[in-house]
């Protein structure tokens, strides 16, 4: 729970500078990897970001991380993009998404199937609709091991056909 804690502190330091930037807050994670501590601030924007847009909102945000304090102990600060197969996992995450290719990917498999793509059309808080070409499904997010974009184009041409 300590790095939910973090996350958030990050966050609400985070978004404002990004609005001032024009830049959409994806997410925030303060996470272990080998021995070290990761503090990884996600931002994106239409049309894409670059470096130039990292270092934007690097420079202020350490020196607010420095002055604030709210990380304990020493950690590596990055500022990068979500890439393009994120997950989905917060509201706005999906709201932003809709209409773009998504892949889902069931804890069980339903119906024989443990994973699929459409086009995300929905998003009530606690299921997706999903266009699967031949038909749209209701899938609960409780059901789900990953919501994440489909960067995989190569499906999209099946659905046309």
């Amino acid at each position: 729970m300590a790095e939910r804690r973090v996350a958030d502190s990050v966050r609400k330091l985070a978004e404002p500078l990004c609005d001032e930037l024009g830049l959409f807050l994806w997410d925030v994670k303060y996470e272990k990897e080998g021995a070290n501590l990761y503090l990884r601030v996600y931002i994106d924007k239409d049309g894409g970001i670059g470096i130039s847009d990292c270092e934007a909102l690097h420079r202020p945000l350490d020196k607010l991380l420095d002055e604030q304090d709210p990380v304990p102990g020493s950690y590596i600060f990055e500022v990068c993009s979500p890439g393009l197969g994120r997950r989905l996992e917060r509201p706005e995450h999906f709201e932003v998404c809709i209409g773009d290719p998504v892949r889902i990917r069931y804890i069980r498999p339903k119906d024989g199937e443990r994973e699929f793509s459409g086009i995300l059309k929905g998003y009530d808080g606690e299921s997706i609709a999903v266009d699967r070409g031949d038909h749209e499904e209701k899938v609960a997010l409780s059901e789900t091991a990953y919501v994440k974009l489909d960067d995989d184009s190569d499906w999209e041409k099946d659905l046309e056909e």
